[in-house]
This record gives C-alpha cells, structure tokens and sequence, in this order.
C-alpha cells in the first residue's frame, strides 16, 4: 500500500465520505487545500449524494484525472477522446478488480435516502468501502502520478 492510499483509507475510516477521502489524499499533489478538496468532494460520496450510481472514490479517480491530463479546448475531438480513453482504462482497473464501479452493485444496497449512516465500529466492520477507497488511490498513485 502506498502512502496516499494509506492516507485515503485513513481519512474514510475517520469519518470522510469515499470521494473525499481519495480525493484529500491528493489535495497536497494539485496545491489545493485540504478545505477545498472536502468541499468539491463532498457531493460525491455514496456514489453521489447516496444516490448509489458511480462509486464516490471512483469518480474522485476522474476528477484527479482531469486535474491532471484534462483538456481544455472545446473543440478538439481528438483530445478528448484520449481523454476519454484515460477514464475508461482507469474504471476498467477498478472493475477488473471490484466487478463493478457502481455503488449500489459493490454495496449490494439500493438508494435508501439522503441521510447518511452514522460512523460506527457496526459501519465499518459490515462496510467494504475502505477497500475501494484505498484501490482508488493505488490505481491514483500507479497510473496518474
């Protein structure tokens, strides 16, 4: 395990959402607060406000992308589409290895509201989200960095 792998799964288990915990672990590689990458982050765990569809740490891998290799011209095809081949290899990584980059599919938990689980030791032990948060972050590390 890398160090910011270590870093993102320590930030979940202290309370962070998926997204901001891969998401913060990164923050230091892109000169933006820790403040700002909770903010930006936030909307996006649980698979996006606990709307189970793409997993929170796996859409934090396309954010950290498109920090890294975005593009910015609006009309150049063929930027974007290499763009778009970046993202689709890194959710084929995280799919190789999970099945799936949906979170109510890895979760096996279909949407159930908009207010979130308490953080408990029951939380942890019954959730296997550390474990995608920490990928997300060695596929971070080993691909975009």
């Amino acid at each position: 395990m890398g160090e910011k792998s270590k870093k993102a799964k320590d930030l979940f288990l202290n309370g962070y959402n998926c997204a901001q915990s891969v998401f913060c672990a990164f923050c230091g590689d892109f000169d933006i607060s820790f403040e700002q990458g909770l903010k930006l982050s936030s909307s996006f765990g649980g698979g996006m406000g606990r709307l189970r569809e793409v997993c929170g740490a796996v859409s934090t891998m396309f954010m950290i992308a498109g920090l890294k290799y975005g593009y910015t011209e609006n009309n150049n095809d063929e930027v974007k589409a290499k763009h778009y081949k970046l993202i689709q290899e890194l959710a084929e990584k995280f799919r190789q290895k999970h099945g799936t980059i949906i979170c109510r599919e890895l979760l096996n938990k279909e949407p159930d509201g908009y207010i979130p689980e308490k953080r408990t030791k029951e939380y942890y032990a019954k959730r296997p989200c550390a474990k995608f948060v920490e990928y997300a972050a060695e596929i971070i590390e080993e691909n975009l960095l």
